[in-house]
């Protein structure tokens, strides 16, 4: 009777373990939901467009990180991929590791398809920064000595357009008809023999203790610290200077149709953004006129 006994109690016991340890079995419904729940996480990650945008990290980049929220409601994951230089945005369009850029106008973007063989397009003005005069040793035009040195940009087309806005304050005078082409070389008369010191156009700034005078960018103005209401002279809103020379969205040609690229564009006219650019800048930057 009593190995009858353990033996019943031994069977018990490992019942009961048994019972315990087994996990419960999920049912149907449930491993339905759990099913579409991953393939729903899933899908959605795949269903998000993501676009890379290189761009200057001053003014562009923060406009950009502006219309992320505006793109992300459309289904557009925007990336910003910051440049400090004026090439390099390019060549990543170029080569397709970036879909886009933003950090240019169209007289140098022409300057640099020409000289490198590139075939890269503009699908939108954005903005435009106006170029201003900074002072250095010199603080005024009338203190600028025999043979003071002015700092301008040193690439092409932004050295035609301080060499232009030298000009139209009495200066200098260049050759007729040289436009935005202009170069040190066509400074047809110069009365007080200025130096033109070119100087790559994100130095300017960091420069501006060592000559009279500079000429700046707006985006790179802002990057030093100068404030765009200490200028004594700069392009104004209406000027040709301006309106040549507004930045631009620039992709490589074929991508002009692209939807997620023409929403971007239209996120960065739209009248949230102007704002934005307006607010934010006080003058160093000012937005196109959306079309």
């Amino acid at each position: 009777m009593k190995k009858i006994a353990l033996l019943v109690v031994f069977v018990l016991v490992a019942f009961a373990a048994v019972s315990c340890a087994a996990p419960a079995a999920e049912t149907p419904a449930a491993a339905s939901s759990a099913q579409e729940t991953s393939v729903s996480a899933a899908t959605g990650s795949a269903d998000a467009t993501t676009i890379k945008v290189g761009a200057s990290p001053t003014p562009h980049a923060e406009i950009l990180a502006a219309v992320k929220p505006i793109l992300a409601e459309q289904g557009i994951n925007l990336e910003i991929v910051e440049f400090s230089d004026y090439v390099l945005p390019n060549n990543a369009v170029e080569s397709g590791d970036i879909d886009a850029n933003y950090f240019q106008h169209k007289p140098y973007l022409d300057n640099f398809n020409e000289e490198n063989g590139t075939d890269i397009v503009s699908i939108g003005a954005i903005h435009y920064e106006p170029l201003g005069v900074y002072t250095g040793k010199s603080k005024s035009f009338d203190e600028l000595k025999d043979g003071a040195q002015i700092a301008v940009p040193n690439d092409p087309t932004n050295e035609a357009r301080a060499l232009l806005l030298l000009e139209t304050n009495g200066l200098i005078k260049l050759k007729d008809g040289v436009g935005v082409n202009a170069t040190k070389q066509d400074i047809a008369e110069n009365p007080k023999n200025l130096e033109i010191v070119e100087i790559e156009a994100a130095q300017l700034g960091r420069s501006l203790q060592d000559v009279d005078m500079a000429v700046i960018n707006g985006n790179y103005a802002i990057q030093a610290g100068l404030d765009v209401a200490d200028t004594i002279a700069k392009e104004e809103a209406d000027s040709v200077a301006a309106q040549t020379y507004a930045n631009i969205v620039a992709v490589k040609a074929g991508n002009e149709e692209k939807p997620e690229l023409k929403a971007l564009v239209d996120a960065l006219k739209s009248e949230e953004i102007q704002k934005f650019i307006t607010d934010t800048y006080a003058g160093s930057v000012l937005p196109m006129t959306a079309e």
